[in-house]
């Protein structure tokens, strides 16, 4: 083979082995991002798995509830309640209120409960700040009406950008000044009418002055 015929053959290979490369690379990165998964509690006992789970505090610098998101499913035939929250080193209250009317959140058998976010149950820690704090991985335990206790480490996260919707529903609001009297000052602050008749006098000149 000539030396020309040679250094060909070379520069081929050298292609052919850089388009490899860059192809494995392409394909472990792309392998990489669907391995990504949030960092989200989950965990699953007997019928149930309880995922997604934060406990999401008021805005930085902000003071108030705090609430608890997560998503329940029942794989079970049978319905179950959730009858308490708990989280550890928190001993204020813990209100729990199902999505429609004041009974208790109930798990349908082959369903699913959606803790958090606008028209679904709620679970609110009446004092956020003491409740958590942010970036702290929270042991929180649910009680279930069948399954039991179901524990496992929660993110304290603000209700600030992806979590804003499912934050505390009232937020802080700033006091407003204080409001302006009530109405006008009372009439008695100004003359009751015009002067009463005897003011003025009773009546004209009788003609029998003039004379």
């Amino acid at each position: 083979m000539s030396r020309s015929l040679r250094r060909g053959a070379l520069a081929a290979s050298a292609i052919v082995v850089s388009i490899a490369s860059l192809s494995a690379c392409g394909s472990g990165n792309d392998a990489q991002t669907l391995q990504v998964k949030p960092d989200n509690a989950a965990t699953s006992v007997g019928d149930l798995k309880v995922q997604n789970v934060n406990v999401i505090t008021q805005p930085h610098a902000a003071a108030g509830p705090a609430v608890i998101a997560a998503t329940i499913f029942n794989n079970g035939t049978k319905p179950q309640t959730l009858d308490s929250i708990a989280v550890k080193g928190y001993a204020g209250q813990v209100k729990l209120h199902a999505a429609k009317g004041n009974g208790p959140i109930t798990l349908p058998p082959m369903g699913k409960v959606v803790i958090g976010g606008k028209g679904n149950a709620s679970v609110v820690l009446a004092d956020g700040s003491a409740a958590a704090t942010d970036g702290n991985a929270q042991l929180v335990t649910f009680s279930f009406s069948e399954t039991g206790e179901v524990p496992l480490r929660a993110f304290v996260v603000p209700a600030t950008s992806y979590f804003e919707g499912f934050g505390p529903s009232s937020l802080p609001v700033a006091p407003k000044p204080s409001e302006t009297p009530s109405g006008t000052a009372s009439s008695s602050t100004t003359p009751s009418g015009t002067p009463s008749g005897d003011t003025t006098p009773s009546g004209t000149a009788s003609a029998t002055t003039g004379q």
